[in-house]
């Protein structure tokens, strides 16, 4: 097992720590929209006493559609996260897709994350893990959906060529590929990545995306199954899940990426407090 900690803020993730929280937005829809949504979340999890890191995506690069919404993109996108910053003082995570794009996403990100299409993206991982490394950051790798968890030990293993004994590296359960459409998660696959030395969390959100099945777009973008989300969750932490990643909207279905499988804003609290309950079970 294995300990990381943000200097800058006092948040550690791994053994013996509290369940991480890294909630926010799919993707940027505006500014206000990124500060209501953080600013909730961050009273939430100040009351449960969990440690807090915003997350929304400055691009969704890989839409099912080309004429889907992506975000505001890299300079935007940076801009909004600083503003977040500024106003309630958190760290943020957010995605990155290209090896230049991963300075200066580290310049604001302190969790830089490779998505899990890209996870075996060798110049890209080691982009990421340089650029983490040299800010005292997190690499928050997304397990492809077609990756073995024990085969993401290749992945530990690249970033620890360029980084040495500190490892920055998380390891993300997001679900495999099953048939068409669908997706599955193996909780046995959570403890056989923490087996790796590393903490591992849970998307719980992308876990119950029907990829290509969105019956709004014929299939021009992606479905989900937002009732499962609590599911997989809770299972994932009950499985020893350090972490837990989760995205809201205050109006899931108007949500412009991944509303299917995003929760509505108000159903955090109880949520996170099941969590941690579940959380603090397993760990006593």
């Amino acid at each position: 097992m294995a300990k990381l900690t943000l200097p800058a803020h006092g948040i550690s993730i791994g053994d013996g720590q509290p369940l991480t929280v890294m909630a926010g937005m799919n993707v940027l829809e505006s500014r206000d929209l990124a500060l209501t949504i953080c600013e909730h979340l961050k009273a939430v999890c100040e009351r449960l006493e969990l440690p807090y890191i915003f997350k929304a995506s400055f691009d969704k690069a890989n839409r099912s559609s080309i004429s889907s919404y992506r975000g505001p993109g890299l300079e935007e996108g940076l801009k909004i996260f600083s503003d977040v910053k500024t106003a309630f003082d958190v760290p943020v995570i957010t995605d990155y897709h290209t090896p230049e794009q991963a300075e200066p996403v580290a310049e604001v990100a302190e969790v830089i994350q490779v998505p899990a299409f890209l996870c075996r993206q060798t110049d890209l991982v080691v982009a990421g893990a340089k650029a983490v490394a040299a800010r005292d950051g997190w690499l928050h790798v997304k397990k492809a959906q077609f990756l073995a968890p024990w085969d993401c030990k290749n992945i530990i293993s690249k970033v620890g060529e360029v980084t040495g004994s500190k490892n920055p590296t998380i390891l993300c359960e997001r679900g495999a590929s099953f048939g068409y459409n669908n997706l599955v998660v193996d909780m046995l696959g959570i403890p056989a990545m923490k087996a790796l030395g590393v903490p591992v969390t849970i998307d719980a959100t992308h876990a119950v995306q029907l990829p290509g099945a969105d019956p709004r777009t014929a299939g021009g973008s992606t479905g989900g199954r937002r009732e499962g989300v609590s599911v997989i969750a809770k299972s994932a932490v009950a499985a020893g899940a350090d972490g837990i990643f989760l995205e809201f909207h205050p109006d899931p279905d108007k949500a412009l990426c991944d509303g299917p499988s995003c929760l509505p804003l108000e159903s955090a609290e109880p949520l996170l407090k099941t969590l941690k309950t579940i959380h603090e079970t397993v760990r006593a």
